[in-house]
């Protein structure tokens, strides 16, 4: 086997979303050369990615990379990489809020930091979105523990609750809350609201475009002429958030939005972009709730405005999820409650030609 190299790995269910977890200088520090690797791990370009460890969905061909940090308002630094199932791409411009959940425990359980008992909070800077974020790990004894009572609709079963708060996700000091400078745009005929709170999102109103919100997941994907309008829409609005052209990018994210069926404050499909999530990216939850703060968003106008310390619940194709609202030195602060669990450790297997042992650069 000397024509392939292995690389140590964890490969950890966060939230609705799982994927190999790394640490940086694991990695090639070339950024074309990891993400050589990073696709050759996923085996990426096929839609079985039958040659690698992806499983064929979005949701679950994500990576995460791991590294400490010399910030003084953090502990590790999380670098996110959304990895193309039929394409050979990688996009780091988006953060991954159910992959985030994985990141305390693994970053405990590498030695990147000591844990404390019963719970270690984690502080985390996602390099993605230059943003921080909070996690409160159950670590009994100093131990990282993944049985518990916590459940989280999308997954089976219960484990331990990994409480993540987003530090500045809502912060509209930030200037870029609302890139577009207006709360509410009109593009193709059709209200929308660009936001970028923990994810850049165009949210819009699933009735505006031919859907009813209601729709499940796979319902979405075979709408071909739906999935093109919202697509039309979608690169409308990279253009006017200035993130150029967002073709070959996977934000910003659509959202449509419908009124509640289930108890909750409304109903959601969110799409990553070209498939709808079965369930809902975490951030995409703290985004969508941070719109119903603001008077004069899609979200406010359909629901109302919610004043913190506040619950929005967000109704998805799998259940339902929270997210609470409370606030620290003034600010609105946002938190959800994930859970996580380790699913398998060793090494995974690539070509070595493009592989070399410089550290990665995340930055």
């Amino acid at each position: 086997m000397n024509d392939l190299m292995a690389i140590p790995c964890v490969l950890m269910r966060g939230g609705t979303s799982k994927g190999p977890f790394f640490l940086s200088n694991d990695l090639p520090g070339d950024i074309a050369a990891r993400d050589e690797v990073l696709l050759a791990a996923m085996g990426s370009g096929h839609p079985l990615q039958i040659d690698g460890v992806g499983g064929s969905n979005p949701v679950t061909s994500k990576v995460a990379i791991v590294s400490p940090s010399d910030r003084p308002d953090a502990d590790v630094e999380y670098l996110f990489a959304q990895v193309s199932v039929l394409e050979r791409r990688v996009d780091t411009s988006p953060n991954c809020g159910n992959m985030l959940a994985a990141v305390g425990p693994f970053a405990i359980e590498a030695g990147l930091m000591r844990a404390s008992s019963p719970l270690t909070v984690v502080r985390i800077y996602n390099v993605n979105t230059n943003t921080l974020i909070e996690a409160e790990v159950q670590t009994p004894n100093g131990r990282v523990t993944y049985q518990g009572d916590a459940s989280i609709d999308g997954v089976p079963g219960n484990a331990a609750p990994v409480s993540l708060t987003f530090l500045d996700a809502s912060n509209p000091d930030t200037g870029n809350l609302f890139p577009t400078g207006a709360k509410l745009d009109e593009i193709g005929g059709v209200s929308v609201t660009c936001i970028n709170a923990a994810m850049p999102m165009v949210l819009l109103r699933a009735a505006d475009v031919g859907a009813t919100g209601y729709e499940t997941a796979a319902e979405i994907n075979q709408n071909i002429d739906l999935l093109a309008r919202i697509e039309a829409i979608r690169l409308a609005a990279g253009e006017r958030m200035g993130l150029g052209d967002v073709a070959d990018r996977v934000i910003p994210k659509p959202v449509l939005l419908a009124q509640p069926r289930s108890g909750g404050d409304l109903s959601v499909r969110y799409l990553m972009p070209h498939t709808c999530h079965p369930a809902l990216a975490s951030t995409g939850a703290v985004g969508i709730a941070t719109a119903s703060l603001h008077e004069g968003t899609v979200v406010s106008d359909l629901r109302g405005v919610k004043n913190p310390p506040a619950t929005v619940s967000i109704e998805h194709p799998s259940g339902k999820i929270n997210v609470r609202f409370s606030f620290r030195n003034g600010i609105a602060v946002a938190g959800i409650l994930r859970t996580a669990r380790r699913l398998f450790e060793g090494r995974i297997l690539v070509p070595s030609e493009p592989y070399d042992r410089s550290p990665v650069h995340v930055a």
